[in-house]
């Protein structure tokens, strides 16, 4: 059983940068980030498959925000540029053992972290 920690949240204002990170606990072959407000439906944000680097992004954020991973430390992180008051959500790292189906979809993924938040003002 994978663990993830998801760290470096905060507040920001318009324009403004973060990065969040996502450290596992074990090796896993795609690593998510998943955002949700209040009242609607968790969203993929972004995606990273961790054995060939291949990345995939929402058309909300792409262009603006970076997947990267450090393999060495089982991290994935998420650079936030750029960001925007409908950015502010709840981030939640998610992980599988291997990719397969859509990326976006919650359902796909076994391993989730407890969310960490970011607000942008």
């Amino acid at each position: 059983h994978v663990q993830l920690v998801e760290s470096g949240g905060g507040s920001v204002q318009t324009g403004g940068t973060l990065r969040i990170s996502c450290t596992a606990s074990g090796d896993t072959y795609c690593m998510a980030w998943f955002r949700q407000v209040p009242g609607k439906k968790r969203e993929g944000v972004a995606m990273i498959n961790t054995q060939i680097g291949t990345t995939y992004y929402s058309d909300l954020v792409k262009g603006r925000f970076t997947i990267a991973q450090d393999n060495a430390k089982n991290t994935v992180y998420l650079q936030m540029n750029n960001l925007r008051p409908e950015d502010t959500a709840m981030y939640y790292c998610a992980a599988e053992d291997y990719c397969g189906g859509s990326w976006d979809l919650e359902v796909n993924y076994l391993y989730w972290g407890q969310g960490t938040q970011v607000t942008v003002s």
